[in-house]
């Protein structure tokens, strides 16, 4: 039996910066793409709670509107507008591209997978869900 090919897949942290001058921001999600496979796919677990423990004053509905607005983008949904249109490795590049604005993203990762779903879900336990206690 042959083993699976691995693929090299790219990815990065979103991140919520409430307040951009002071620098603080909480991770909310992974954006995920695999050239080899076509894959392009965000998901977001926002911890609100530590968000507003952060900045009791953010606008969390903006906040939750902006990270679905990703999630979509990444799906190519039409009602995003012409960036959801793009080809899906320039949408992640535009997704991931430098900014300063309450919804940011590390610097860009990469990695090798067998399955590039499996991937965002292990990266997002890593880097994003609470820790579980030991």
């Amino acid at each position: 039996m042959r083993s699976a090919e691995m693929d090299v897949y790219d990815y990065a942290v979103v991140r919520v910066v409430p307040r951009v001058e002071r620098e603080e921001f909480i991770n909310a999600g992974v954006i995920l793409s695999c050239h080899r496979s076509g894959f392009l796919q965000a998901a977001i677990a926002l911890d609100e709670a530590r968000l507003l423990a952060m900045d009791p004053q953010v606008d969390i509905d903006t906040v939750r509107r902006h990270l679905s607005a990703i999630v979509a983008i990444c799906a190519g949904e039409a009602g995003c507008g012409p960036i959801a249109q793009l080809p899906f490795r320039s949408r992640f590049h535009w997704l991931t591209a430098r900014r300063s604005a309450i919804i940011q993203t590390s610097p860009v990762h990469t990695g090798r997978c067998t399955d590039a779903a499996a991937a965002l879900d292990h990266i997002m336990d890593r880097m994003v869900r609470p820790l579980l206690p030991r």
